[in-house]
């Protein structure tokens, strides 16, 4: 059996206090294996977001466990969580979130800056820019380094966000939304690139609310009210069939 990369146990996560708390997650349990392509569905409100937030180790739980790679990262220090984040995470997100000002190259390299704690075990100027450009080329962009952000389209720009996100070799990508601000023909080209990715024993876990995007995963989990309620092999069907019974 494939190993574990990440598995939750009665995770929980509540906001505010008595009469206001509002129990974004009621007791998840997910595991994921190498190598998985899972998208997480539900409507909004579902839990989506507040779950992605702990699997990112942007946030973490009001109880339960979290372990990732072999490390329970449940109770890390924000310092400790950021540095899990840049080793062992990529994050593809709707927004693109390129920094303006700067060529595809250097956003691509920007993680590289900030892997590990000790400066002196991150890669030289030269192995950054070497790989940054490496990561460009994978993703059909080795003609756009010195693009900015504004002088590329919305696909080649989610394109480089996706070479940012490799770029350090995380054993997990999570993709929040990755088509959200694209027209079908990019949403397709996009879809193409990460379904690539897996077919190459990436690990993705992808966010989305539609079922044909979900469709290129190949197992489905669906969330509502802070529980997982379906969890099957892709397609999203038993997402939106369960959406349709309400």
């Amino acid at each position: 059996m494939e190993e574990l990369l990440l598995n939750t146990q009665n995770v929980t996560k509540f906001y505010g206090s008595d009469d206001a708390t509002v129990h974004a997650l009621a007791g998840v349990n997910l595991s994921v294996r190498r190598g998985e392509f899972v998208a997480i569905m539900g409507p909004s409100g579902s839990g989506k977001s507040t779950l992605m937030n702990i699997l990112g180790c942007l946030d973490r739980p009001t109880s339960g466990a979290y372990v990732l790679d072999g490390e329970d990262v449940s109770e890390l220090s924000r310092a400790q969580l950021a540095d899990v984040r840049n080793r062992k995470i990529g994050f593809i997100f709707q927004s693109f979130n390129l920094l303006p000002r700067l060529s595809a190259l250097k956003n691509v390299m920007m993680p590289m800056l900030y892997y590990r704690q000790d400066a002196d075990e991150r890669p030289r100027v030269d192995e950054r820019e070497e790989r940054a450009t490496r990561a460009l080329e994978d993703v059909g962009l080795g003609d756009r380094l010195h693009h900015r952000p504004n002088q590329l389209s919305g696909g080649q720009q989610q394109r480089v966000a996706i070479a940012r996100a490799l770029v350090n070799q995380p054993p997990l990508i999570l993709a929040d939304e990755p088509t959200g601000n694209l027209d079908s023909h990019a949403s397709e080209e996009v879809m193409t690139l990460i379904g690539g990715l897996h077919r190459k024993g990436v690990t993705i876990l992808m966010v989305t609310h539609d079922p044909t995007i979900a469709a290129h995963a190949e197992r489905v989990v669906c969330l509502r009210d802070g529980l997982i309620v379906a969890d099957g092999p892709g397609g999203g069907g038993n997402c939106v069939e369960r959406e349709g019974r309400r």
